[in-house]
Order: C-alpha cells, then sequence, then structure tokens
C-alpha cells in the first residue's frame, strides 16, 4: 500500500491506474494523494524555471565549439602567436578527429572574430593580436634618442626578472628542451662570429623564457617588446661589444640565465637576468660616450690637417 502510495505521488501511471481500487478502501486518503500530487508537479515545475539558464541544450555544433575553444587556448597560453600558420585543412582535420565541414564552420567563426587570417592560396593564420607598439613615427624618435632606450631596458629588467622567476618554476621538460636548443644556437653563433645569428638566439632565448613563465599576459606584451628588438629599433651589437669585444660575456651572461632557469633556481634566475640588463645598459652608456669622443676626435683631425 505504501509503494503504491509513493507511485501515486510521483506520477506512474501504473499506479493511477490503482486509484480506483483505492477508492473502495478510503476516498479521502485518495483526495490527500491527489493534493500531495498536485504539490509535487508545481514544484518540479519550479525548479524547472529556476535552472533553465544553469544549463545549455548539448547540440551537435557543439563540435564546432570545441574546435574554436581548442585554437582560442592555444593563441591565449601564447603557443600559437601571431603570424604563425595553421596546418592545412586536410592535417587538422585529422588531428582534430572531426569533418571538414566542421572544422571550416571553426576557421570561420574564428575568422569573424579577428583571431585568423585567411589567405588565398596561403592558408590560415593567426592575426595581429595586440598590435604594434609604436607607430614608424614614434619608432623613428625612440631610435634618435637615447632616453627611451633606458626606458625600455628598464621595463625589460623587471619583467624579465619575474619571467625568469616563474621559468624556473613552472618550466615544463619541453620548455627546458627548447632553452638547451636555443643556448646551443648562440654557441654555435658565437664561434661561427655570426651577428645576425647571434641576435636571433639573443632575442629567442628571453623569449624562450617568457614562455616558459606561463603567464599569458608576460608572453604576449613582451612578444610586442622583442618584436621591436627583431627590427632592430632597440638593438645595437657595437654598444654591446663596448665593454666585450669578443662578445664572451654576452655567451657568458645567456648561459648563467639559461642555467638557473633549467635547475630551477627562481632567486638566481632573477638575479642573472637582471643583472645582464644592467651589463646591456652600463654598454649603451659607455658606448654612446665613446662614439661622442670619437666623432669629437676626428674633428679636431680634420682642424689639425688644415
Amino acid at each position: 500500500m505504501i509503494f503504491l502510495l509513493f507511485e501515486i505521488m510521483m506520477g506512474s501511471r501504473l499506479a493511477r491506474h490503482s486509484v480506483g481500487a483505492l477508492t473502495l478502501i478510503d476516498p479521502q486518503m485518495v483526495y490527500f494523494i491527489y493534493l500531495k500530487q498536485i504539490e509535487v508537479e508545481i514544484f518540479r515545475e519550479h525548479v524547472m524555471e529556476t535552472t533553465k539558464y544553469l544549463f545549455e541544450p548539448i547540440e551537435h555544433d557543439s563540435v564546432v565549439d570545441a574546435v574554436v575553444d581548442q585554437i582560442e587556448d592555444l593563441i591565449v597560453t601564447g603557443v600559437l602567436k601571431e603570424g604563425r600558420k595553421l596546418p592545412s585543412e586536410r592535417d587538422m582535420v585529422e588531428l582534430l578527429n572531426v569533418s571538414r565541414t566542421k572544422l571550416r564552420e571553426a576557421l570561420k567563426e574564428l575568422e569573424e572574430r579577428k583571431l585568423l587570417e585567411v589567405r588565398h592560396g596561403e592558408g590560415s593564420f593567426i592575426a595581429p593580436l595586440i598590435g604594434k607598439a609604436m607607430t614608424p613615427a614614434l619608432m623613428d624618435i625612440y631610435s634618435r634618442h637615447p632616453v627611451a632606450f633606458y626606458d625600455y631596458l628598464e621595463y625589460r629588467r623587471e619583467q624579465e626578472g619575474f619571467a625568469a622567476r616563474l621559468a624556473a618554476e613552472r618550466a615544463t621538460q619541453a620548455d627546458r628542451e627548447a632553452i638547451s636548443k636555443i643556448i646551443e644556437d648562440i654557441d654555435a653563433a658565437h664561434e661561427a662570429k655570426d651577428a645576425e645569428a647571434a641576435q636571433r638566439a639573443d632575442i629567442n632565448l628571453h623569449s624562450a623564457i617568457v614562455d616558459a613563465s606561463h603567464n599569458t599576459m608576460l608572453i604576449h606584451m613582451m612578444a610586442s617588446i622583442y618584436d621591436l628588438t627583431r627590427r632592430g629599433v632597440f638593438y645595437n651589437r657595437d654598444y654591446l661589444r663596448t665593454l666585450d669585444g669578443t662578445g664572451e660575456k654576452l655567451r657568458s651572461q645567456h648561459h648563467d640565465i639559461g642555467d638557473a632557469v633549467l635547475s630551477g633556481n627562481p632567486d638566481e634566475a632573477d638575479k642573472v637576468s637582471k643583472a645582464h640588463i644592467d651589463f646591456v645598459e652600463k654598454s649603451f652608456r659607455i658606448g654612446k660616450k665613446q662614439h661622442k669622443r670619437e666623432k669629437t676626435s676626428k674633428k679636431r683631425l680634420l682642424l689639425i690637417e688644415q
């Protein structure tokens, strides 16, 4: 009897067919159960109303959202940086295990969100993410005014020290392998006396350490700074050689930074990173003064020869 009453309250069709049997036993009990059943239904409707915005229907199109989310996550974490070309559609279909139709829908969504650029005949590329740190006009001013360079170094000193500290704490095995490989590139460029390769390896090392910090804000902000450095706005290796004629000092400093990160020593990583920037600033200041002295001396020599 108790089981039957419960079934009627919960709306069981089989139980409702048994109500007639209960009327022969106790009509008032049947009426009581009927009222309880109404209360249960009202409560159920209330629950549905209050939670209808908590959950969303799962649709087949969620496959597209999953692809979009995965690519966005790679962008946010700095794995895919601006200008990076995505694999071909054929490769991505296989890697993501989705249909070509769904992949194209996802890529179209990313393009509409201004995260992808589709270049016909070339493929899909990560769009510019944070813009350029400076306009060409401002870059030109900075290149002519040394005070701007000191501000640049001051900013880098703090950010790279922080990044190195985080990298020493957070670097994964893959991060360590990347840093080790770049240090080998630095050594190879030094031995070959290849200035361009040395510059590329220099910037790549600092960038790899920032990536190993796994701080997405640092990764994207410093990417803009390193872009200026790559374009020569804040890079003058001649001045760096003022205190380090052979480049051995710079190579040693880069080894120190890499070793501190690879060994997981955050305090040392912070210390040697900042010491490196201090050395660069000192070299630049002395180099500028030396350059001015040389110009003055040449002018004196011209007068003597006359």
